[in-house]
């Protein structure tokens, strides 16, 4: 009996990491979709890009280095908020509105958890 008590927390265990990996996942997906769909003008090293290509470009990204990625938070930090080359900060431009890239998706992440009161555009 205790053997398998043992034997079902670790399945348990083993099962809750990969919801929670599939939990992030499913949030690093709704931050490309949601850029992608945005509108929005992605600022690159100077250069401004489409919310589409921006949002192939990020992917791209975190498919090289996915293995480092395990939340939302580390592709918004490591992938999403600055080039790998020259450290500079990407930005996010709404109609006249620019902001650093890191804040836009951190705005975005918490209003897709449902924390209120945060503007995302």
């Amino acid at each position: 009996m205790k053997n398998f008590v043992l034997c079902v927390l670790a399945i348990g265990i083993l099962f809750s990491g990969a919801n929670s990996h599939a939990a992030d996942n499913e949030e690093i997906n709704y931050l490309l979709t949601y850029l992608a769909n945005s509108g929005c003008t992605f600022i690159r090293n100077g250069d401004a890009h489409e919310a589409k290509k921006s949002r192939d470009h990020l992917e791209m990204k975190y498919n090289y280095a996915k293995r480092r990625i395990k939340t939302a938070e580390d592709f918004i930090n490591k992938i999403a908020s600055k080039s790998s080359l020259s450290r500079k900060p990407y930005e996010v431009q709404c109609g006249d509105v620019s902001i650093p890239s890191k804040q836009w998706l951190e705005n975005a992440l918490s209003a897709h958890r449902g924390i209120k009161n945060i503007p995302v555009k």
